[in-house]
C-alpha cells in the first residue's frame, strides 16, 4: 500500500477537482463532490468539511458538506467562518475554545481552518474544515486548500 504525504494528497485532490468541475455548471453538485472528495482524502484530519455560501450582504448559508449536522446560517463577522469572510483572509484556529465568538455547530470541533472563496474579487463563500483534534491545521494545509479553492 502506498501512503501519500499531505502534498501528494493535495496534488491528487486538485487533479480530481479539476476533472469534477470541468465543463460543469451545477455549482451545488460540484461543491458536493468536492466536499466528499476532501472528506475521503483526509479522514485523519477532517471530521467535517463543507461550504458556506454568501446569500446576502450579511449572511452565509449552509452549502454542500460532509460530516455531522451544521449551522444553517452564519452572520458576517461571527465565528470563524464569518470572521474569515469579513476579513477576506484564511483563518487557522488551533483551539476553537480560545477563539472569541466561536460558533459551536458541533461539540466535536477542536480546531478549524476556513478559506474564503474569491471569484472576480468578490467573496462567494467559504470552505470550512473542522477537526476533532486540537492544532490539526498549519500553513501547509492553508497553501494546499487555497490552491484547491482557486481552481
Amino acid at each position: 500500500m502506498v501512503i501519500l504525504d499531505k502534498k501528494d494528497k493535495y496534488e491528487t485532490l486538485c487533479a480530481q477537482i479539476e476533472c469534477l468541475s470541468e465543463g460543469e455548471n451545477n455549482v451545488v453538485g460540484v461543491l458536493s463532490n468536492i466536499s466528499s472528495a476532501m472528506h475521503e482524502t483526509f479522514p485523519e484530519s477532517y471530521f467535517w468539511v463543507g461550504f458556506y455560501l454568501v446569500k446576502s450582504e450579511q449572511e452565509l448559508t449552509l452549502g454542500p458538506f460532509q460530516g455531522s449536522i451544521a449551522c444553517y446560517r452564519i452572520r458576517k463577522g461571527r465565528g470563524v467562518c464569518g470572521t474569515a469572510w469579513e476579513k477576506a483572509c484564511p483563518l487557522i484556529v488551533p483551539d476553537v475554545d480560545l477563539f472569541p465568538g466561536h460558533i459551536a455547530c458541533s461539540s466535536e470541533s477542536r480546531s478549524e481552518i476556513v478559506i474564503p472563496i474569491i471569484y472576480n474579487k468578490v467573496i462567494k463563500g467559504v470552505l470550512d474544515i473542522d477537526s476533532d483534534k486540537a492544532d490539526s491545521f498549519d500553513e501547509s494545509y492553508r497553501k494546499g486548500l487555497e490552491e484547491m479553492v482557486n481552481l
